[in-house]
């Protein structure tokens, strides 16, 4: 059984804190993660919030790193740059709080993982707009949907 889960939040919800927050707790995952660096505000959460089970149940925690002593790590966000743009991204820490240096193919992966994530943001934009344009055409307010 894995001691963490992290669930990382994309644009569509994926009940990361409730279905898949009571399957990790049922199958007796120590330890779940959940970043959410930018929906967080419409999820109405936290972006970075770990959880502890405790007597079968997740009870948030408090503190960033988060220190889990029993993988001897530490999880939490950092500004970085990367591909020379500064970002928020997930790095390991050591129990002093020191962040563990990204690896240069981490960083690369890194770097064509938000490259394609930009490319699928800007396509689904594009939808977006031509969907309101076309609804505008036939005389409905996308702005004003039921």
């Amino acid at each position: 059984m894995p001691i963490v889960a992290l669930e990382m939040v994309s644009h569509k919800p994926g009940g990361e804190y409730d279905e898949k927050m009571s399957i990790y707790a049922g199958l007796g995952v120590l330890y779940y993660i959940i970043y959410n660096p930018e929906f967080w505000r419409r999820d109405r959460h936290q972006p970075f919030e770990a959880y502890k089970l405790i007597d079968g149940q997740y009870r948030q925690q408090i503190g960033e790193p988060y220190w889990m002593p029993e993988v001897k790590l530490g999880l939490g966000r950092s500004q970085q740059v990367i591909g020379g743009i500064e970002q928020e991204i997930l790095v390991w820490y050591d129990e002093s709080g020191n962040a563990y240096p990204l690896p240069d193919a981490a960083a690369e992966q890194m770097r064509e993982q938000l490259r394609v994530e930009r490319q699928r943001a800007e396509v689904q934009q594009q939808r977006a707009d031509r969907l309101a344009e076309y609804l505008r055409s036939q005389g409905i307010d996308p702005d004003n949907l039921p």
